[in-house]
């Protein structure tokens, strides 16, 4: 594995890259907020991308390399996160269908940025549709807005909300909550038979 410390407009952002020589594509995911790229559905998701020879990058925002426990701003976020991905597309990365997502504050920046950084597809683990209790303040504009192929995993009972399936959205949904730790191995399948079809 190789350790990439990246420039941002908003600090240093770290990306953990695991390539494979034969690969001809690239998965790249964000944390949560309050986590780290060590949470075990994204340890999970990389080590399915891997066993079907696709380049892995897990990416920490800079507010999470400078040890900050609080998330940057949503544009901070995002700008941080074009920045690591121009980066990665310049080098790394040249030439490689790109797949990007996360978990999370890390699904949401995925999908917001996606027609920036040329996804051709996004994996959302857990996205959080609406803060908990509150499904008035809903999030679907940042789903709505991707226009590749997207897969969210979603625990059932997510206090942050069940996403709705679309056109180019699937949802897959797993007995557990936002931290998808109840069904590991619904995970893994769920991303095992989704990422081929979009590389």
């Amino acid at each position: 594995m190789a350790v990439l410390d990246i420039d941002t407009p908003h600090g240093l952002a770290r990306a953990h890259l695991e390539p494979d020589d034969g690969s001809a594509g690239a998965l790249v995911l964000g944390h949560g907020a309050g986590g780290g790229v060590s949470a075990p559905d994204l340890v999970a998701v990389a080590g399915v991308a891997r066993s079907l020879d696709v380049t892995v990058a897990l990416v920490e925002q800079p507010y999470s390399v400078a040890g900050k426990r609080s998330a940057a701003p949503a544009p901070k976020l995002d700008e941080a996160w074009v920045a690591v991905l121009e980066h990665l597309r310049a080098d790394a990365l040249a030439g490689l269908t790109l797949v990007t997502g996360g978990r999370s504050s890390g699904a949401r920046v995925a999908c917001r940025t996606a027609a920036a950084v040329g996804a051709a597809g996004v994996l959302c683990l857990a996205f959080p549709l609406h803060p908990p209790g509150r499904p008035d303040k809903s999030r679907l504009e940042e789903l709505d807005a991707v226009t590749v192929p997207t897969l969210i995993v979603q625990g059932e009972s997510d206090p942050f909300g069940m996403p709705p399936a679309a056109e180019h959205r699937q949802v897959v949904r797993l007995r557990g909550n936002h931290s998808l730790r109840s069904d590991a191995a619904g995970l893994r399948e769920a991303v095992r038979s989704w990422l081929p079809g979009v590389l």
